[in-house]
């Protein structure tokens, strides 16, 4: 890519990744502990099956909002870079106009059924294993609740994020970049790809994804956490009378 696109071919689809992520991450992680306290009625326990439920309905609910910035963000990545005739999209605005245009207000939320079962399927994973991996730690280590102990379980849960959802997210990918009519459906799509490229097509690109998903669950986790610690400790100073 670098050699016949150039470098910036490595940054295609920043702005659309960055409004993604901007709207995906708000919900997705940040109702994440007010829906796990939902679920479990404020009880101090929260078994597995409550945080199941939370990672399935804020990963959901992302989806609903931040559908059009994925679409746009797969598409920009997905078509060539050059100038000229061959490139279709000139920018984020011009992308969503495009695509509103040629395909309707649906062409912006298409791919949305994959992507909320691929979407409940890595919030579980980054999530939930991340809570257990991090209570293991403290459970059976000497390590304490802070950055070592965030570090290695963010990496342990990228790697377990990998493995579960890269096949919903090759399908996710290579719906949402086809041409129209080309797949009836996201499962057409799917049993497509199994009965011509075999099971394997499913892992295409194991390695990228792991790095995507390793170093973004590193930073992602390492930073939410200590963000959480900076607002606990400024709470309690404002809570302290003068």
């Amino acid at each position: 890519m670098v050699r016949m696109e150039g470098p910036r071919s490595l940054y295609k689809g920043l702005v659309a990744g960055l409004q993604r992520q901007m709207s995906f991450a708000s919900v997705r992680i940040g109702l994440y502990d007010s829906v796990k306290q939902f679920y479990t009625k404020g009880s101090e326990h929260v078994g597995i099956g409550s945080r199941l439920l939370a990672g399935c309905t804020t990963g959901a609910m992302a989806v609903a909002v931040a559908q059009p910035t994925d679409v746009v963000k797969v598409r920009f990545q997905a078509h060539p870079s050059t100038a000229g005739v061959g490139r279709r999209y000139h920018s984020t605005m011009h992308a969503y106009r495009t695509i509103f245009r040629e395909e309707g207000i649906r062409g912006l939320w298409r791919g949305t059924g994959p992507n909320i079962a691929r979407n409940a399927i890595v919030n579980c994973t980054e999530l939930v294993t991340y809570d257990l991996i991090k209570d293991a730690l403290l459970a059976a280590t000497p390590m304490t609740d802070d950055l070592p102990c965030h570090f290695t379980s963010a990496f342990g849960a990228g790697f377990c994020t990998t493995i579960i959802a890269s096949p919903v997210d090759v399908v996710k990918t290579r719906y949402m970049n086809s041409a129209h009519g080309q797949y009836r459906s996201a499962l057409n799509c799917a049993l497509t790809m199994l009965t011509k490229e075999g099971p394997t097509a499913f892992y295409k690109g194991f390695m990228p994804s792991f790095l995507r998903l390793g170093s973004w669950n590193v930073v992602m986790f390492v930073t939410y956490e200590q963000l959480k610690r900076g607002m606990m400790v400024a709470r309690h100073n404002w809570t302290i009378p003068l």
